[in-house]
């Protein structure tokens, strides 16, 4: 071999090496430029912690609502309040609209096949193209009969078993999204083969995407660490072909009865009908039409169930007055309907309060990433970092709500300032906001109308009558949060209006029988 050939191949290689440290060197050049303009921080970090969250509000209370943070080698802001998540992912979105690297839950977990995780680029476009089509507000509202007939019968099964409320609460979630998404329904949550498979896949993801929980995300090469020398690979790589087995199956089953001629108007035919203009393959759909499940069932059932917990711990508080409103708009001789909410404003307010008070997404959702330098406030953003905006820390800032831990729904009905349209950040902000936020504020409010208005919810009572108090701040780990078990106490109001639920518990099962698996 020629000296010139062996120069030529040492200067291709030492350029190779130079490709793959410059972009390093350089990033750590500009942050060492800008490190006296980054926005405060510790100085040191905690990690494999189960509630990020509840750090993070300690972090906001001390710093500031502009969090720096290094995680690894990443750049980590953390936004404390709503008005700085606002100017960042909704008024800048241009530059915090994509994500961040997701080793275990993106790659490992999902092959990247997974939108709510992909970064901003031509598949998350297609992505969200879909999702939107499927739920933006005037589609939502052609699965409101689906939900009104389905919470017809979450208030039958509320009545005959309340101790069981939130079984209750997780079948009406899953058979809504269930027969929107594939168009069947879910009659028994416990045993229902989709919501089983749909939920083990869930839980294996929210517990990959906790930040900070697994040291890969911080040192990325441990990802090619073979498995046999890293179990934390092991049961997510085999869930991985779970998944993958059960979408495909899922969708082959809409197929069949897409050309059957049975199946009913749903997300998943949708899906089909747009996947050739879109240049989708058949897995890629497949994972979009998982969306919606991973999406929104923890997140209803969750809600609604802080809903039975604000009751439980603050019932008298708030209740008489809802209950006021519903007999003066509704009456007693039928439950309340969609067409009934904009009379609504306390009930309303009530479904409010308990997304903001207790959000099920209490770290904001799945992190934005920035995709360009940014000045914030004199503080310097450096492209490529990881923002969280953690609602725990937004919705219990006390700025804008006062005594936060309080369960007061007038503060949606009193006049304030709050970015954003809702008054609460439950659905995020941006090019990146839920797309389902139409769907479930609809289930989340006709229920808390319905419960309020058939039901007496209260503290449950001991053996000797005594209130069992409660505990506001005993919520699950992991990237959604949600109540951990609770007494309360479920009455009917009256046997008048027991009688209206049993009557249109009667005919929503005759319709929904269009809808059986």
């Amino acid at each position: 071999m020629s000296a010139t050939l062996l120069a030529s191949i040492g200067f291709a290689v030492a350029l190779s090496y130079l490709g793959l440290i410059f972009p390093k060197l350089l990033k750590e050049w500009k942050l060492h430029a800008h490190r006296s303009e980054l926005p405060p921080g510790p100085k040191s970090i905690k990690s494999g912690i189960n509630k990020p969250w509840l750090w993070f509000r300690e972090l906001n209370k001390e710093y500031g609502d502009v969090v720096y943070l290094q995680m690894g080698p990443t750049p980590t802001i953390i936004l404390g309040s709503a008005q700085a998540a606002w100017d960042l992912l909704e008024k800048r979105g241009a530059k915090y609209s994509s994500r961040p690297r997701f080793i275990m839950g993106g790659e490992l977990l999902s092959g990247g096949m997974r939108g709510l995780m992909a970064p901003y680029g031509p598949f998350w476009r297609r992505w969200r193209k879909l999702l939107h089509s499927g739920f933006m507000q005037r589609q939502s509202e052609t699965y409101r009969p689906i939900q009104s007939l389905e919470s017809k019968v979450l208030m039958k099964e509320l009545l005959e078993t309340p101790a069981k409320f939130r079984t209750h609460l997780e079948r009406y979630a899953a058979s809504v999204i269930v027969t929107v998404t594939y168009g069947r329904r879910v009659e028994d949550v416990e045993t229902d083969i989709v919501v089983r498979q749909n939920g083990e896949s869930m839980d294996r993801l929210t517990q990959s995407n906790i930040p900070g929980k697994y040291a890969v995300e911080r040192y990325p090469a441990l990802k090619y660490i073979p498995s046999i020398f890293a179990p934390w690979k092991v049961q997510v790589l085999k869930q991985r072909q779970k998944d993958i087995q059960m979408y495909n199956q899922l969708m082959d089953e809409v197929k069949e009865k897409k050309a059957k001629g049975t199946l009913p108007t749903c997300f998943a035919k949708h899906l089909l009908e747009e996947q050739q203009s879109l240049g989708m393959s058949d897995l890629e759909i497949g994972y979009a039409a998982g969306t919606p499940f991973g999406a929104g069932v923890e997140t209803s059932s969750g809600s609604l169930a802080s809903f039975f917990l604000a009751c439980a711990k603050f019932g008298p508080q708030f209740i008489p007055k809802a209950q006021k409103e519903l007999d003066r708009v509704v009456g007693r001789d039928r439950l309340p309907t969609f067409e009934d909410l904009p009379n609504l404003p306390y009930a309303r307010a009530v479904a409010s309060e308990t997304l903001r008070w207790r959000p099920v997404a209490v770290l904001g959702g799945t992190p934005h990433a920035s995709t360009a330098d940014d000045v914030y406030k004199g503080m310097f953003i450096p492209k490529g970092s990881t923002v969280i905006a953690p609602l725990w820390s937004i919705h219990l800032n006390e700025a804008d709500f006062p005594e936060p831990h309080e369960f007061r729904p007038e503060r949606f009905i009193e006049d304030r300032e709050y970015p954003g349209t809702f008054g609460h950040s439950a659905f995020g902000w941006g090019r990146r906001i839920c797309p389902g936020m139409h769907l479930g504020s609809a289930s989340v409010e006709l229920n808390i109308a319905r419960i309020l208005w058939a039901f007496e919810v209260g503290a449950a009572k001991n053996s000797r009558g005594e209130d069992i108090d409660v505990d506001i701040f005993a919520f699950s780990d992991g990237f959604n949060s949600s109540p951990l078990p609770f007494p309360c106490s479920i009455k009917p109001r009256s046997p008048e209006h027991v009688e209206v639920v049993e009557r249109e518990y009667q005919d929503a099962i005759k319709s929904l029988k269009a809808y059986s698996a």
